[in-house]
């Protein structure tokens, strides 16, 4: 019971490390080698604390002590978004294929970005990513849009800029639009390529690929960037 008013300003200190450490990232603080680990630690040890809370707010209950039990509240409160997200994060990551590199035609996907820099996650294939892509993502696929290629690089890049994207480079005659999408906690930056296609019965085909320069997963997050873009597109 002792430990309850301890428990709260050091359930603050560990809750507000979570984006500390994220957001130290994303403006080069420090690095993501550094920051994991510690995310790791303040995962465990806000685990713990949240554990240590529960029972203090039991026994003071069970003995009538209003102030340890609504401290103990507290704790609990301050401590169960950061936990609930990284149990989020942890799930997520148990339910998606580990890929990176995500596209909506594997037979001939957009290229990478010439502008991904040296270092970053190399690009991966239809041999390795064609099977579980489609296991998992068996929604996406090229868009088919009525309106001729010029239009459609147009829209495209407007459709970019609308969704935060930065476009880098544009190949209006061969339909190409690099852009990059940088996450809002870590600063994790994607690289997307579009690529529009003049069809011969008339129209046009958009193809996206998207990959993230670091991790072996992405969490879903290519997969979910490029079905918002082709939602976006079709409007």
């Amino acid at each position: 019971m002792k430990l309850v008013p301890v428990l709260l300003p050091l359930a603050v200190v560990v809750a507000l490390s979570f984006p500390v450490l994220a957001l130290g990232v994303r403006f080069g603080w420090w690095g993501l080698a550094l920051a994991l680990p510690l995310l790791a630690g303040a995962a465990l040890t806000a685990a713990i604390m949240l554990a240590l809370a529960g029972v203090a707010v039991l026994l003071a209950l069970r003995r009538q002590y209003r102030q340890a039990t609504q401290q103990g509240i507290w704790v609990i409160l301050v401590l169960a978004v950061p936990v609930a997200m990284v149990f989020h994060f942890g799930l997520k990551a148990s339910q998606v294929p580990v890929l990176y590199d995500i596209a909506t035609t594997w037979d001939n996907p957009p290229p990478i970005s010439s502008q991904r820099p040296p270092g970053a996650n190399p690009p991966q294939s239809a041999a390795s990513n064609r099977e579980p892509q489609q296991a998992f993502y068996p929604d996406l696929g090229p868009l088919t849009l009525a309106e001729d290629k010029a239009k459609v690089v147009a829209r495209i890049q407007q459709v970019a800029a609308e969704l935060g994207w930065q476009v880098v480079a544009v190949d209006a005659d061969l339909g190409l639009v690099e852009a990059t999408d940088t996450t809002f906690w870590f600063g994790f930056v994607d690289d997307i390529t579009v690529r529009a296609t003049g069809l011969a019965q008339g129209g046009t085909q958009v193809d996206v690929r998207s990959v993230s320069r670091v991790g072996k997963s992405d969490l879903g997050k290519n997969a979910e960037r490029i079905r918002a873009f082709l939602a976006a597109l079709r409007v």
